[in-house]
């Protein structure tokens, strides 16, 4: 059985929301970052990890794509043209959304408060609003980013929304509040959701 080790409020709740969209048991331990649990899988402490048998895996994202190969679920195969483009949708999302948000977080609470720079977060909040464009645009007509089918980045994309919209971001379009409020809907995500 896997074990997921990070609590729901961090990028621990995308993996545990794939999780339960595979129907795969798991174990979670909601932990906070650093705390000894996070420490003794991650050396840097950080979170979510998961173990798998004696293996311990890092970063949400690599655990997701690691899940849905091994599973078959949620991705287009390996080595193909399909896959390619997921994974550069995915590179995308990681890098307009998920590092602009993260970014914002590190100067608002995580980096020691001499050295953060409050006044970056308003060029960020610009910056997502206008990488958000994109992705909206090529939602158009489609149920999910890369058609009907829901794969590892609409995960990623919805769980990056609704941390901006926890942050103070700017509100999606109606396309993108559309987008989420359907994957938002699912009933594997209100299982993970429910979780402490």
């Amino acid at each position: 059985m896997y074990q997921v080790i990070g609590t729901r409020a961090s990028r621990a709740f995308r993996v545990l929301w794939l999780l339960e969209e595979m129907g795969q048991p798991y174990d979670h331990v909601a932990v906070a970052p650093r705390s000894k649990e996070a420490l003794e899988a991650n050396p840097s402490g950080k979170i979510p990890a998961l173990r798998d048998g004696d293996e311990v895996l890092t970063d949400s994202t690599a655990i997701m794509t690691y899940l849905a190969d091994k599973h078959g679920q949620f991705t287009h195969p390996a080595g193909t043209i399909a896959r390619a483009r997921q994974d550069a949708l995915t590179h995308q999302i990681l890098d307009d959304v998920d590092a602009v948000l993260w970014t914002a977080a590190r100067h608002s609470f995580i980096l020691p408060e001499e050295h953060r720079v409050p006044q970056v977060k308003e060029p960020l909040k610009w910056e997502y609003a206008r990488n958000l464009e994109r992705l909206s645009a090529g939602l158009q007509g489609r149920s999910f980013l890369m058609g009907e089918e829901m794969l590892v980045p609409d995960i990623l994309l919805a769980h990056c929304l609704l941390w901006a919209g926890k942050a103070g971001f700017p509100e999606p379009d109606a396309v993108l509040a559309e987008y989420v409020a359907r994957l938002t809907g699912r009933e594997a995500f209100a299982r993970a959701a429910a979780l402490p």
